[in-house]
């Protein structure tokens, strides 16, 4: 897969997956710039590239602001002269049950997620009509995001909007052949390596490099950083060009569409309904089999 002379941004690419899709899309010919709110991430993983032999540069910035997806932007063009190809990757975590999570939880999580994701979007849109090329934006989904999560109600709604925006962009950006799309990434990172169904396994794997075994690779979707890195270099690819308005799930080994919300039943009564007619009917009608919610525990 070949994007040689485009220009990406990855946004927190100082370590994780968003380290691995900069490495990835440099080293299919693109030029990147690495971000990371840390200086010397970003800096170590634009160094990291250009030691592979790949062209990046470094801005530290943390995302959530206009004024740092105009940076980012910015920087892309002063050294590379274009931009085609946003990636939104950063992302934190302020884990809390709904009774115990603050506003500050909720905001901090919000700020860099859902507006982070925003703002480089849309600065990423200005310069890509501008230019008249087209281009891609790509940003990071979750499955938290499509099912819900326990102690996950700040992450959750923010990638669940991201999911929204996506769709959104996809018909307000088509003409101008601007395409964007979710990855829903499963991988270990620093944001996994604490849940303990996974902890054992990618503290064996960074130990002696024990490969994961097949019922978290295939039954959970789960592997190492780089396995989700395919997926952003097609999504930057002229191969990706008709694809838009998607989540696509990837990890592990498994690579997978998510479906999007849409009804799944109706009853009808004539005059409307009262509440009356509601709990009469919904367990007959449009209760029957309600939605499933949470991702499913897996079973290893």
């Amino acid at each position: 897969m070949d994007v040689s002379g485009k220009v990406a941004v990855v946004t927190g690419s100082g370590r994780g997956l968003g380290l691995a899709y900069a490495r990835a899309l440099a080293a299919a010919g693109a030029s990147v710039v690495v971000n990371d709110v840390d200086e010397a991430a970003a800096g170590a993983a634009a160094e990291l590239i250009v030691k592979e032999g790949g062209t990046a540069v470094a801005e530290a910035v943390a995302v959530g602001t206009a004024e740092a997806a105009d940076a980012l932007v910015n920087r892309a063009v002063a050294e590379f002269g274009r931009l085609d190809v946003m990636v939104t990757n950063a992302g934190v975590l302020r884990d809390r049950v709904l009774w115990k999570m603050s506003d500050e939880d909720f905001d901090t999580v919000q700020q860099v997620h859902l507006r982070g994701t925003f703002t480089c979007a849309r600065a990423a849109a200005v310069r890509m009509r501008e230019q008249g090329e087209g281009g891609r934006i790509v940003v990071a989904g979750s499955p938290a995001g499509q099912r819900g999560n326990f102690g996950q109600t700040n992450y959750a709604a923010a990638k669940a909007g991201i999911a929204a925006m996506v769709r959104t962009w996809a018909m307000e950006l088509a003409r101008a052949g601007i395409t964007a799309n979710a990855v829903v990434p499963n991988a270990a990172t620093e944001m996994t390596r604490t849940m303990p169904l996974f902890a054992p396994y990618i503290e064996a794997y960074e130990m002696d490099g024990t490969p994961f075994p097949d019922a978290l690779r295939k039954g959970v979707a789960f592997g190492v950083a780089e396995d989700c890195a395919g997926l952003v270099v097609f999504l930057a690819s002229e191969a990706a060009k008709d694809v838009t308005g998607q989540c696509i799930g990837i990890g592990g080994d498994k690579l997978s569409l998510w479906s999007h919300p849409q009804e799944v039943s109706a009853a009808y009564t004539d005059g409307g309904w009262s509440a009356e007619a509601i709990a009469a009917a919904w367990p007959v009608s449009v209760g029957r089999h309600p939605e499933s919610y949470g991702i499913p525990a897996p079973t290893l």
